[in-house]
Parts: C-alpha cells; structure tokens; sequence
C-alpha cells in the first residue's frame, strides 16, 4: 500500500515530525487520546490534508511529538527549522538567542539593511 502524499504544509510538517519520533500513525492518535479503532484513519487525514485538526489537537500533536506547535503551521521551511532548533533549547537558551537577534536587527536598523 503507497502513502498518500500530504497536501498540506500541517499534513507535510505533522507526517515528518511523527517519522522523525519513529511513531506510526495508530501510536500517535492514540498519544492524543484517539480511540485506538480510529486513531490511524485520523492521523492519516490530518497528514493528507483531508481534515486539519482543531488547534487544541494540533497543540497536542505537538506535545507529543516534542516539537512547537508553531512548526505545524511555519510557512517558511528556514523558519520552521529554526523554530524546530529553539524547541530544543532550554529556557535560557531561548532568551539568549532572542537577544542576539534583537541585537543584529538593531544593527540592521542603523545601516539601513
């Protein structure tokens, strides 16, 4: 049986974080609190882009895969990675990142970049 390509930028981002997390699609509706009976059905609409879940879902999706809520829905693919990126960081981390980048932008601002 082939996979359905995703038609959506949720279907296509939610499908690669949950084979990065090595679930399939049963395990991961399941995670979420999905009946176990509809729980690969669902997950694989939500990857086809036949349904897109309500935010309260995707923010459990994402809970589970470990990855920002964000990523499900970045439009820009250099973002989204970045987004992936500053999940993994702690706290701190975030904040120090953030902190440089207002810094460059500053510096943008001033030279007229």
């Amino acid at each position: 049986m082939s996979k359905a390509v995703p038609s959506t930028l949720f279907g296509r981002r939610l499908r690669a974080a949950r084979e990065r997390a090595f679930l399939p699609q049963d395990r991961l509706g399941v995670l979420i609190g999905l009946d176990e009976g509809c729980s690969s059905a669902r997950i694989s609409r939500y990857e086809t882009g036949t349904h897109e879940p309500p935010f309260a879902i995707a923010a459990s999706l994402a809970k589970v895969l470990k990855i920002p809520v964000a990523y499900l829905y970045c439009l820009e693919d250099d973002l989204a990675d970045l987004i992936l990126d500053l999940g993994r960081l702690t706290r701190g981390k975030r904040v120090a990142v953030a902190n440089a980048i207002q810094r460059i932008a500053q510096m943008d601002n001033a030279t007229g970049f």
